[in-house]
């Protein structure tokens, strides 16, 4: 049997004072998904993984995401991490309205 290839993958949180959700590129926080840096080596993945969480003071709930990878960016492969990467869908504002005026 052929092992099942590794999904790519990206750190994310939320961040630890504003609340909002976060994604690791190298060696900072961004809060758009498409800027996130994707890891294709699981071993690499976890090792972002651990130093993410290491970081004091800026990110809580750090975990690893798979994501597919588009033409605009790593894209969200799971409608929970669609959601978060959009932001609360009660009404147009912040990330939603950004996206809109694109």
């Amino acid at each position: 049997m052929m092992p099942i290839p590794e999904k790519p993958q990206v750190v994310t949180a939320n961040d630890l004072i504003t609340g909002e959700v976060i994604y690791r590129t190298e060696g900072a926080w961004v809060t758009r998904l498409v800027d996130a840096h994707v890891f294709h080596d699981p071993e690499a993945a976890e090792r972002a993984l651990v130093e993410a969480q290491a970081e004091e003071g800026k990110a809580v709930g750090v975990y690893l995401m798979e994501v597919s990878e588009g033409e605009d960016g790593p894209q969200a492969l799971h409608f929970r991490e669609a959601f978060r990467a959009n932001g609360p869908s009660n009404y147009a504002h912040g990330k939603q309205t950004e996206s809109n005026a694109a």
